[in-house]
């Protein structure tokens, strides 16, 4: 057990530092911070979904500054092309054969601002690197660099020259937050912060990629015990059977709701995954998955409503 407590250690030192550094630019979101930080650690990808100006494109950029690492930022437009994401093949005069070009995706940290901008055809692109950690581009295919994560924002309400994310593109992300209007005192503290700057100009790296690779490694051989897997599984299962959704949630997502879990238990400084853990994570891993039901929607529901009576439905293990 002494190299699974040293990772844990290490863990602790690294995302003490990280969000010391990220709560030094997003004031009074130390919750939405630590789910970024689960998604990190579980290798997942983040969907940060608000209204304009409450800081999801800050909180992506200082998540990627704390990392020192490849960081690409994608402005999604309607007129971006799925090559200027994955790459494009071009002919060199000199050599008389093709080169591949990568594109902006080639990176650790991809961030994606305003993604419901772009058209269904470009958010596509996404798919394969988000899920196989690869592009495949006139029948060659290129690794992406490790680690590697996507945090992409979008308004939720403005929908005035924008595209909707279909089912299997939220299905890629690990998991959605939502940044809220700050307090009365943490918007004092920003103003006083950030009004003669950007504060993000003063982050410096805590880590590196390859100890970000190794804190995942140590997060995938925390001890999951087979009665949780049956919970996530009874979980998962209940969100199909509910007469409140449409759409439940897919066999991915139980897989993802159990990777965040045991990064959430690895924050907490367990070796073991705990109910709780999982409970944790279920609105912000499941909700984005899930369509409710016409019934759900005209009383008024939310995703988050019903996950949480699903939560409390499903008999907890011993």
């Amino acid at each position: 057990m002494a190299g699974s407590e040293t990772g844990l250690d290490q863990l602790h030192t690294v995302t003490a530092d990280t969000r010391r550094a990220m709560t030094s630019v997003i004031e009074g979101k130390d919750g939405v911070v630590r789910t970024a930080l689960t998604v990190l650690l579980a290798g997942g990808h983040l969907l940060i979904e608000d209204v304009p100006g409450v800081g999801k494109t800050m909180l992506a950029k200082a998540l990627a500054r704390t990392v020192d690492s490849t960081v690409h930022r994608i402005q999604f437009t309607p007129d971006l092309l799925p090559s200027d994401i994955t790459g494009i093949n071009v002919f060199n005069q000199d050599s008389h054969s093709f080169e591949f070009r990568p594109g902006a995706v080639f990176a650790n940290v991809v961030v994606g601002d305003e993604i419901n901008r772009a058209s269904p055809k470009t958010q596509s692109a996404l798919l394969e690197a988000m899920e196989e950690h690869q592009v495949t581009v006139d029948g060659r295919t290129f690794a992406l660099p490790e680690p590697f994560m996507v945090m992409a924002t979008q308004n939720p309400f403005e929908m005035e020259g924008t595209y909707p994310l279909p089912e299997a593109q939220r299905d890629r992300f690990m998991a959605r937050v939502s940044m809220g209007y700050p307090d009365a005192e943490a918007e004092l503290r920003m103003l006083a912060s950030h009004g003669s700057g950007s504060p993000l100009d003063a982050l410096e790296p805590v880590t590196s990629t390859a100890t970000v690779s190794n804190l995942i490694r140590t997060v995938e051989q925390l001890y999951t015990a087979p009665s949780l897997h049956r919970y996530v599984v009874d979980l998962v299962t209940a969100t199909r059977e509910s007469r409140h959704l449409r759409l439940g949630a897919s066999p991915r997502a139980g897989l993802q709701l159990l990777r965040a879990a045991r990064a959430h238990a690895a924050l907490e400084g367990r070796e073991h995954v705990l109910p709780d853990d999982v409970q944790h994570l279920v609105g912000p891993v499941l909700a984005h998955r899930v369509i409710l039901s016409g019934e759900a929607e005209l009383a008024g529901a939310s995703a988050d409503e019903v996950l949480r009576s699903i939560v409390e439905s499903v008999p907890v293990p011993g």
